[in-house]
Protein backbone atom coordinates (compact mmCIF):
# COMPACT_ATOMS: atom_id res chain seq x y z
CA UNK A 1 0.00 0.00 0.00
CA UNK A 2 1.43 3.74 -0.88
CA UNK A 3 1.18 6.78 1.29
CA UNK A 4 1.66 9.96 0.44
CA UNK A 5 3.39 11.93 2.44
CA UNK A 6 4.64 15.33 1.29
CA UNK A 7 4.15 17.27 -2.38
CA UNK A 8 5.31 20.29 -2.79
CA UNK A 9 5.71 21.74 -6.38
CA UNK A 10 8.05 19.09 -8.07
CA UNK A 11 9.14 17.80 -4.96
CA UNK A 12 7.38 14.37 -3.82
CA UNK A 13 8.12 12.29 -1.24
CA UNK A 14 5.59 8.72 -0.36
CA UNK A 15 6.11 5.69 1.77
CA UNK A 16 5.39 1.79 0.59
CA UNK A 17 4.14 -1.21 2.96
CA UNK A 18 4.55 -4.26 2.16
CA UNK A 19 3.04 -6.99 3.71
CA UNK A 20 4.37 -9.88 5.50
CA UNK A 21 3.04 -12.55 3.44
CA UNK A 22 4.49 -11.08 0.24
CA UNK A 23 7.80 -10.43 2.14
CA UNK A 24 7.76 -13.90 3.08
CA UNK A 25 7.00 -15.11 -0.50
CA UNK A 26 9.87 -13.15 -1.85
CA UNK A 27 12.36 -15.17 0.66
CA UNK A 28 10.40 -18.28 -0.38
CA UNK A 29 11.22 -17.45 -4.04
CA UNK A 30 14.98 -16.34 -3.45
CA UNK A 31 15.51 -19.38 -2.05
CA UNK A 32 13.98 -21.57 -4.17
CA UNK A 33 15.97 -19.76 -6.86
CA UNK A 34 19.26 -20.55 -5.19
CA UNK A 35 18.53 -24.24 -4.56
CA UNK A 36 18.25 -24.49 -8.43
CA UNK A 37 21.26 -22.57 -8.92
CA UNK A 38 23.69 -23.30 -6.70
CA UNK A 39 25.48 -26.57 -6.89
CA UNK A 40 27.05 -27.94 -3.73
CA UNK A 41 29.35 -30.68 -3.34
CA UNK A 42 27.58 -33.86 -1.36
CA UNK A 43 24.14 -32.80 -1.82
CA UNK A 44 21.81 -33.70 -4.75
CA UNK A 45 20.51 -30.44 -6.27
CA UNK A 46 17.52 -28.55 -4.80
CA UNK A 47 18.72 -30.60 -1.55
CA UNK A 48 21.03 -28.75 0.09
CA UNK A 49 19.99 -26.81 3.30
CA UNK A 50 19.96 -22.94 3.85
CA UNK A 51 22.73 -22.60 6.03
CA UNK A 52 25.17 -24.27 3.73
CA UNK A 53 23.54 -21.99 0.85
CA UNK A 54 23.97 -19.00 2.21
CA UNK A 55 27.71 -19.90 2.97
CA UNK A 56 27.94 -20.32 -0.85
CA UNK A 57 26.96 -17.01 -1.82
CA UNK A 58 27.71 -14.88 1.26
CA UNK A 59 26.15 -13.47 4.29
CA UNK A 60 23.36 -10.83 3.21
CA UNK A 61 23.32 -11.91 -0.45
CA UNK A 62 19.83 -13.46 0.03
CA UNK A 63 18.27 -10.26 2.09
CA UNK A 64 19.85 -7.91 -0.81
CA UNK A 65 17.67 -9.84 -3.30
CA UNK A 66 14.55 -10.07 -1.70
CA UNK A 67 14.64 -6.40 -1.34
CA UNK A 68 16.02 -6.04 -4.47
CA UNK A 69 12.83 -8.13 -5.80
CA UNK A 70 9.86 -6.33 -3.66
CA UNK A 71 11.56 -3.09 -5.03
CA UNK A 72 11.45 -3.61 -8.10
CA UNK A 73 7.79 -5.41 -7.72
CA UNK A 74 6.34 -2.26 -5.63
CA UNK A 75 7.93 0.66 -6.49
CA UNK A 76 6.81 1.38 -10.08
CA UNK A 77 3.02 -0.16 -8.77
CA UNK A 78 3.37 2.33 -6.22
CA UNK A 79 4.45 4.95 -8.21
CA UNK A 80 1.01 4.02 -10.66
CA UNK A 81 -0.89 3.63 -7.76
CA UNK A 82 -0.37 7.41 -7.07
CA UNK A 83 -0.04 8.02 -10.31
CA UNK A 84 2.78 10.00 -10.18
CA UNK A 85 5.22 10.70 -12.82
CA UNK A 86 8.38 10.45 -11.77
CA UNK A 87 11.32 11.81 -13.28
CA UNK A 88 14.00 9.77 -10.87
CA UNK A 89 13.99 8.82 -7.46
CA UNK A 90 15.88 8.05 -4.60
CA UNK A 91 14.68 4.99 -2.75
CA UNK A 92 15.29 4.67 1.29
CA UNK A 93 14.60 0.84 2.29
CA UNK A 94 13.47 0.20 6.02
CA UNK A 95 14.41 -2.94 8.12
CA UNK A 96 14.18 -6.28 5.84
CA UNK A 97 13.02 -9.16 8.33
CA UNK A 98 11.14 -12.66 7.15
CA UNK A 99 7.91 -12.58 8.60
CA UNK A 100 7.48 -9.36 9.34
CA UNK A 101 6.41 -6.82 6.78
CA UNK A 102 8.89 -4.27 4.89
CA UNK A 103 8.83 -0.41 4.11
CA UNK A 104 10.29 1.44 1.62
CA UNK A 105 10.42 5.90 1.53
CA UNK A 106 10.89 7.32 -2.20
CA UNK A 107 12.33 10.54 -2.45
CA UNK A 108 11.57 12.13 -6.16
CA UNK A 109 10.81 14.56 -8.58
CA UNK A 110 8.28 15.00 -11.09
CA UNK A 111 7.84 15.88 -14.29
CA UNK A 112 6.42 19.63 -14.36
CA UNK A 113 2.91 20.71 -15.61
CA UNK A 114 2.31 20.76 -18.60
CA UNK A 115 -0.72 22.42 -20.91
CA UNK A 116 -1.45 21.13 -24.71
CA UNK A 117 -3.29 22.67 -27.26
CA UNK A 118 -6.39 22.31 -28.89
CA UNK A 119 -4.38 18.97 -30.66
CA UNK A 120 -8.29 17.81 -31.49
CA UNK A 121 -8.37 20.18 -34.15
CA UNK A 122 -5.01 19.24 -35.79
CA UNK A 123 -5.44 18.32 -39.64
CA UNK A 124 -2.84 16.03 -40.76
CA UNK A 125 -1.99 15.91 -43.78
CA UNK A 126 0.64 13.09 -44.22
CA UNK A 127 -0.56 10.06 -46.08
CA UNK A 128 0.77 6.85 -47.49
CA UNK A 129 2.28 6.97 -50.92
CA UNK A 130 0.83 5.81 -53.54
CA UNK A 131 1.74 2.17 -55.12
CA UNK A 132 0.94 3.29 -58.92
CA UNK A 133 1.41 0.59 -61.89
CA UNK A 134 4.83 2.99 -62.49
CA UNK A 135 5.75 2.58 -58.60
CA UNK A 136 5.44 -1.21 -59.52
CA UNK A 137 7.26 -1.62 -62.59
CA UNK A 138 10.00 0.60 -61.37
CA UNK A 139 10.57 -1.60 -58.26
CA UNK A 140 10.78 -4.78 -60.60
CA UNK A 141 12.98 -3.01 -63.01
CA UNK A 142 15.37 -2.65 -59.39
CA UNK A 143 14.88 -6.84 -58.96
CA UNK A 144 16.40 -7.40 -62.93
CA UNK A 145 19.12 -4.98 -61.88
CA UNK A 146 19.87 -6.43 -58.55
CA UNK A 147 19.92 -9.81 -60.04
CA UNK A 148 21.68 -9.08 -62.73
CA UNK A 149 24.74 -11.27 -64.07
CA UNK A 150 27.93 -9.83 -65.82
CA UNK A 151 29.64 -11.86 -69.04
CA UNK A 152 33.25 -11.22 -69.94
CA UNK A 153 33.64 -9.42 -73.43
CA UNK A 154 36.21 -8.39 -75.77
CA UNK A 155 35.51 -4.69 -76.95
CA UNK A 156 35.89 -1.02 -76.45
CA UNK A 157 34.55 -0.33 -72.06
CA UNK A 158 30.92 0.86 -72.52
CA UNK A 159 28.81 2.88 -69.72
CA UNK A 160 26.88 0.27 -67.77
CA UNK A 161 30.16 -2.34 -68.04
CA UNK A 162 31.60 -3.69 -65.03
CA UNK A 163 35.48 -3.19 -65.23
CA UNK A 164 37.86 -4.69 -63.24
CA UNK A 165 41.24 -3.04 -62.84
CA UNK A 166 44.48 -2.76 -60.94
CA UNK A 167 46.17 -0.20 -59.56
CA UNK A 168 49.31 0.43 -60.54
CA UNK A 169 52.65 2.82 -58.53
CA UNK A 170 53.90 2.82 -54.88
CA UNK A 171 50.34 2.98 -53.63
CA UNK A 172 49.22 -0.20 -55.12
CA UNK A 173 45.90 -1.12 -54.28
CA UNK A 174 45.51 -4.61 -56.21
CA UNK A 175 42.80 -5.52 -58.24
CA UNK A 176 38.92 -4.91 -57.47
CA UNK A 177 35.95 -4.24 -59.89
CA UNK A 178 33.98 -0.84 -60.67
CA UNK A 179 30.24 -0.70 -61.36
CA UNK A 180 30.57 2.02 -64.39
CA UNK A 181 26.71 2.91 -63.91
CA UNK A 182 27.30 4.06 -60.10
CA UNK A 183 30.49 4.98 -60.58
CA UNK A 184 31.77 8.48 -60.22
CA UNK A 185 32.10 10.81 -63.33
CA UNK A 186 35.57 11.37 -63.27
CA UNK A 187 36.39 7.20 -62.75
CA UNK A 188 33.67 6.86 -65.35
CA UNK A 189 35.14 9.26 -67.98
CA UNK A 190 38.19 8.03 -67.59
CA UNK A 191 37.82 4.48 -68.52
CA UNK A 192 34.53 4.48 -71.30
CA UNK A 193 36.37 3.12 -74.72
CA UNK A 194 39.45 2.00 -73.16
CA UNK A 195 40.11 -1.84 -73.60
CA UNK A 196 41.71 -5.04 -72.02
CA UNK A 197 45.37 -4.52 -70.97
CA UNK A 198 45.27 -0.47 -71.32
CA UNK A 199 46.91 1.38 -68.69
CA UNK A 200 44.72 4.92 -68.02
CA UNK A 201 45.38 7.75 -65.92
CA UNK A 202 42.26 8.93 -63.78
CA UNK A 203 42.31 12.13 -62.25
CA UNK A 204 40.75 12.59 -59.12
CA UNK A 205 39.42 16.22 -58.00
CA UNK A 206 40.36 17.72 -54.38
CA UNK A 207 37.83 16.21 -51.96
CA UNK A 208 37.17 16.17 -48.00
CA UNK A 209 36.65 12.82 -46.36
CA UNK A 210 35.42 12.76 -42.75
CA UNK A 211 37.65 15.41 -41.35
CA UNK A 212 40.76 15.36 -43.58
CA UNK A 213 41.26 17.62 -47.20
CA UNK A 214 42.33 15.20 -49.82
CA UNK A 215 43.94 17.55 -53.08
CA UNK A 216 43.33 17.04 -56.27
CA UNK A 217 45.67 13.84 -58.10
CA UNK A 218 46.21 11.37 -60.02
CA UNK A 219 45.59 7.25 -59.98
CA UNK A 220 47.27 4.84 -62.23
CA UNK A 221 45.79 1.73 -63.08
CA UNK A 222 45.52 -1.07 -65.59
CA UNK A 223 42.63 -2.52 -67.21
CA UNK A 224 41.62 -6.35 -66.22
CA UNK A 225 38.60 -7.57 -67.94
CA UNK A 226 35.46 -6.10 -69.23
CA UNK A 227 31.59 -7.19 -68.29
CA UNK A 228 28.81 -6.69 -69.79
CA UNK A 229 25.24 -6.18 -67.79
CA UNK A 230 22.72 -9.19 -68.31
CA UNK A 231 19.57 -8.58 -67.87
CA UNK A 232 17.02 -11.33 -67.24
CA UNK A 233 14.09 -10.67 -69.00
CA UNK A 234 11.08 -9.98 -67.02
CA UNK A 235 9.04 -13.18 -67.08
CA UNK A 236 7.64 -16.04 -64.92
CA UNK A 237 11.24 -17.62 -65.56
CA UNK A 238 12.88 -14.87 -63.72
CA UNK A 239 9.52 -14.59 -61.05
CA UNK A 240 10.73 -18.74 -60.74
CA UNK A 241 14.36 -17.82 -59.83
CA UNK A 242 12.87 -15.64 -57.26
CA UNK A 243 10.92 -18.18 -55.66
CA UNK A 244 8.41 -17.24 -57.16
CA UNK A 245 5.60 -19.30 -59.31
CA UNK A 246 5.27 -16.71 -61.90
CA UNK A 247 5.60 -13.17 -62.86
CA UNK A 248 1.57 -12.18 -62.34
CA UNK A 249 2.28 -13.81 -58.66
CA UNK A 250 5.55 -11.95 -57.95
CA UNK A 251 3.77 -8.81 -59.19
CA UNK A 252 0.95 -9.53 -56.77
CA UNK A 253 3.22 -9.99 -54.04
CA UNK A 254 5.56 -7.12 -54.35
CA UNK A 255 2.52 -5.09 -54.91
CA UNK A 256 1.29 -6.32 -51.38
CA UNK A 257 4.54 -5.44 -49.69
CA UNK A 258 4.94 -2.11 -51.39
CA UNK A 259 1.16 -1.41 -49.95
CA UNK A 260 2.27 -2.59 -46.74
CA UNK A 261 5.57 -0.52 -46.46
CA UNK A 262 3.70 2.41 -47.95
CA UNK A 263 0.99 2.05 -44.61
CA UNK A 264 4.02 1.67 -42.34
CA UNK A 265 5.49 5.19 -43.67
CA UNK A 266 2.32 6.58 -44.01
CA UNK A 267 1.28 5.42 -40.22
CA UNK A 268 4.74 6.88 -38.94
CA UNK A 269 4.91 10.27 -41.35
CA UNK A 270 1.36 11.30 -39.38
CA UNK A 271 2.62 10.03 -35.57
CA UNK A 272 5.41 12.26 -36.09
CA UNK A 273 3.31 15.49 -37.63
CA UNK A 274 1.04 15.02 -35.06
CA UNK A 275 3.54 14.75 -32.30
CA UNK A 276 5.41 17.80 -33.75
CA UNK A 277 1.94 19.62 -33.56
CA UNK A 278 1.52 18.28 -29.77
CA UNK A 279 4.99 19.98 -29.28
CA UNK A 280 4.05 23.34 -30.94
CA UNK A 281 1.54 24.08 -29.08
CA UNK A 282 2.59 22.74 -25.61
CA UNK A 283 3.40 25.46 -22.85
CA UNK A 284 5.69 24.07 -20.03
CA UNK A 285 8.69 25.18 -17.90
CA UNK A 286 10.94 22.43 -17.93
CA UNK A 287 13.42 22.20 -14.84
CA UNK A 288 16.82 22.45 -16.12
CA UNK A 289 17.89 19.63 -14.19
CA UNK A 290 15.83 17.70 -16.01
CA UNK A 291 17.35 18.85 -19.52
CA UNK A 292 20.47 18.31 -17.61
CA UNK A 293 19.62 14.75 -16.89
CA UNK A 294 18.32 13.50 -20.41
CA UNK A 295 21.93 14.99 -21.78
CA UNK A 296 23.86 13.13 -19.70
CA UNK A 297 21.66 9.95 -20.14
CA UNK A 298 22.30 10.43 -24.18
CA UNK A 299 25.74 11.14 -23.74
CA UNK A 300 26.16 7.74 -21.78
CA UNK A 301 24.66 6.26 -24.98
CA UNK A 302 27.14 7.93 -27.10
CA UNK A 303 30.04 6.60 -25.03
CA UNK A 304 28.60 3.18 -25.15
CA UNK A 305 28.30 3.11 -28.71
CA UNK A 306 32.15 4.59 -29.08
CA UNK A 307 33.34 1.82 -26.47
CA UNK A 308 31.34 -0.95 -28.70
CA UNK A 309 33.64 0.44 -31.57
CA UNK A 310 36.72 0.82 -29.53
CA UNK A 311 37.01 4.16 -29.44
CA UNK A 312 37.22 5.70 -25.95
CA UNK A 313 35.43 9.00 -24.88
CA UNK A 314 38.38 10.34 -24.10
CA UNK A 315 40.43 10.20 -27.17
CA UNK A 316 37.24 11.15 -29.12
CA UNK A 317 36.44 14.18 -27.38
CA UNK A 318 40.10 15.43 -27.90
CA UNK A 319 39.57 14.62 -31.43
CA UNK A 320 36.80 16.97 -31.96
CA UNK A 321 38.85 19.84 -29.21
CA UNK A 322 41.50 20.15 -31.85
CA UNK A 323 39.14 20.08 -34.75
CA UNK A 324 37.17 23.35 -33.21
CA UNK A 325 33.91 20.89 -32.85
CA UNK A 326 33.54 19.67 -29.25
CA UNK A 327 31.43 22.80 -28.24
CA UNK A 328 29.27 22.23 -31.39
CA UNK A 329 28.72 18.64 -31.03
CA UNK A 330 27.87 19.45 -27.16
CA UNK A 331 25.26 22.83 -28.25
CA UNK A 332 23.50 19.91 -30.70
CA UNK A 333 23.49 17.44 -27.66
CA UNK A 334 21.55 19.73 -25.11
CA UNK A 335 19.25 21.02 -28.34
CA UNK A 336 18.56 17.47 -28.89
CA UNK A 337 17.88 16.80 -25.22
CA UNK A 338 15.48 19.35 -25.15
CA UNK A 339 13.60 18.12 -27.98
CA UNK A 340 13.34 14.56 -26.50
CA UNK A 341 12.15 16.12 -23.61
CA UNK A 342 9.26 18.02 -24.65
CA UNK A 343 8.36 14.93 -26.82
CA UNK A 344 8.34 13.16 -23.78
CA UNK A 345 5.93 15.62 -21.98
CA UNK A 346 3.42 16.10 -24.47
CA UNK A 347 3.03 12.81 -25.28
CA UNK A 348 2.47 12.00 -21.27
CA UNK A 349 0.40 14.84 -20.87
CA UNK A 350 -2.03 13.68 -23.57
CA UNK A 351 -1.85 10.44 -22.04
CA UNK A 352 -3.56 11.72 -18.96
CA UNK A 353 -6.17 14.06 -20.73
CA UNK A 354 -6.87 10.48 -22.56
CA UNK A 355 -7.13 8.97 -19.29
CA UNK A 356 -4.60 6.11 -20.65
CA UNK A 357 -4.53 3.04 -18.35
CA UNK A 358 -2.07 0.13 -18.77
CA UNK A 359 -3.03 -2.61 -15.98
CA UNK A 360 -0.14 -4.40 -14.23
CA UNK A 361 -1.31 -7.73 -16.02
CA UNK A 362 -0.22 -6.09 -19.40
CA UNK A 363 2.15 -4.67 -18.11
CA UNK A 364 3.84 -7.97 -16.82
CA UNK A 365 2.54 -9.69 -19.99
CA UNK A 366 4.89 -6.99 -21.98
CA UNK A 367 7.91 -7.60 -19.54
CA UNK A 368 8.00 -11.20 -19.55
CA UNK A 369 7.48 -10.99 -23.93
CA UNK A 370 10.66 -8.59 -23.91
CA UNK A 371 12.40 -11.10 -21.36
CA UNK A 372 12.24 -13.99 -23.27
CA UNK A 373 12.75 -12.07 -26.65
CA UNK A 374 16.43 -11.24 -25.14
CA UNK A 375 16.46 -14.61 -23.46
CA UNK A 376 16.55 -13.40 -19.93
CA UNK A 377 13.91 -14.47 -17.10
CA UNK A 378 11.25 -11.63 -16.30
CA UNK A 379 13.51 -11.34 -12.83
CA UNK A 380 16.66 -11.41 -15.02
CA UNK A 381 15.08 -8.14 -16.64
CA UNK A 382 13.63 -6.87 -13.43
CA UNK A 383 17.22 -6.67 -12.29
CA UNK A 384 19.11 -5.29 -15.24
CA UNK A 385 16.14 -2.26 -15.20
CA UNK A 386 16.72 -1.34 -11.94
CA UNK A 387 13.26 0.12 -10.21
CA UNK A 388 13.68 3.28 -12.14
CA UNK A 389 13.94 1.55 -15.17
CA UNK A 390 10.75 -0.85 -14.81
CA UNK A 391 8.98 2.86 -14.08
CA UNK A 392 10.53 4.52 -16.79
CA UNK A 393 9.45 1.24 -19.69
CA UNK A 394 5.87 1.57 -18.22
CA UNK A 395 5.60 5.45 -18.38
CA UNK A 396 6.56 4.65 -22.73
CA UNK A 397 3.96 2.15 -22.67
CA UNK A 398 1.46 4.41 -21.74
CA UNK A 399 3.01 7.34 -23.88
CA UNK A 400 2.76 4.86 -27.16
CA UNK A 401 -1.09 3.84 -25.94
CA UNK A 402 -1.64 7.22 -25.80
CA UNK A 403 -0.62 8.40 -29.07
CA UNK A 404 -1.95 5.20 -30.87
CA UNK A 405 -5.59 6.17 -29.19
CA UNK A 406 -5.41 9.90 -30.13
CA UNK A 407 -4.44 9.39 -33.53
CA UNK A 408 -7.36 6.84 -34.15
CA UNK A 409 -9.40 9.48 -32.80
CA UNK A 410 -8.27 12.08 -35.14
CA UNK A 411 -8.71 9.63 -38.58
CA UNK A 412 -11.90 8.33 -37.42
CA UNK A 413 -12.68 12.25 -37.22
CA UNK A 414 -11.31 12.75 -40.57
CA UNK A 415 -13.66 9.60 -42.25
CA UNK A 416 -16.28 10.90 -40.66
CA UNK A 417 -16.00 14.34 -41.89
CA UNK A 418 -15.27 12.92 -45.26
CA UNK A 419 -18.06 11.53 -45.53
CA UNK A 420 -20.52 14.40 -44.49
CA UNK A 421 -18.85 16.34 -47.03
CA UNK A 422 -19.95 12.79 -49.71
CA UNK A 423 -23.37 13.31 -48.35
CA UNK A 424 -23.41 17.20 -48.75
CA UNK A 425 -22.59 16.76 -52.68
CA UNK A 426 -25.11 14.17 -53.27
CA UNK A 427 -27.53 16.33 -52.02
CA UNK A 428 -26.31 19.48 -53.61
CA UNK A 429 -26.69 17.35 -56.95
CA UNK A 430 -29.92 16.37 -55.72
CA UNK A 431 -31.23 19.69 -55.44
CA UNK A 432 -29.62 21.06 -58.39
CA UNK A 433 -30.08 18.40 -60.70
CA UNK A 434 -26.66 17.94 -61.76
CA UNK A 435 -24.96 14.23 -62.31
CA UNK A 436 -25.93 12.65 -59.26
CA UNK A 437 -29.36 13.87 -59.61
CA UNK A 438 -32.38 11.51 -58.82
CA UNK A 439 -34.20 10.10 -61.62
CA UNK A 440 -38.14 10.18 -61.43
CA UNK A 441 -38.92 8.03 -64.19
CA UNK A 442 -38.80 4.00 -63.60
CA UNK A 443 -35.92 3.35 -66.72
CA UNK A 444 -34.05 6.07 -64.83
CA UNK A 445 -34.31 4.86 -61.44
CA UNK A 446 -33.32 1.33 -62.39
CA UNK A 447 -30.05 2.97 -64.02
CA UNK A 448 -29.31 5.08 -61.15
CA UNK A 449 -29.30 1.51 -58.72
CA UNK A 450 -26.90 -0.06 -61.05
CA UNK A 451 -24.98 2.47 -61.24
CA UNK A 452 -24.59 2.49 -57.49
CA UNK A 453 -24.40 -1.28 -56.84
CA UNK A 454 -21.33 -1.38 -59.66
Amino acid sequence: MAELISKEGNKVQFQVAVPAAEVNRAYEQVWAGLARDVRVPGFRPGKAPRKVLEGRVGKGYVEQEVRDRLLQSHYPQAARELKLNLVDAQIDPGTLQNGQGFSFTVRGETYPEVTLGDWKAAQLTAAAPEITDDVLERTLSDLQERNATFQSVERPIEATDQVTIEELGDGEGGSYPVYLDVAEPHVRDALIGKNVGDEVEITVPAHQHGDHEHPEHTVRVRVQGVQTKQLQELGDEFAKSLNFESLERLRTDLRGELERRARQEGDAARREEFTQHLVSGMQAEIPQALLDRRRDAMLEEIKDDLGRQGVKWGEYETFMQEQGKLDEFLADLAKNAESRVRRDLALERLAEELNVQVSDAEFSQTMTALAQANNLTPQQLQSQLGPNGLNAYYISMVRERGLQQALSGLTAGESAQAGGEEKATASEDTQTGGEGATQTDGAGAAEGQTEKSE
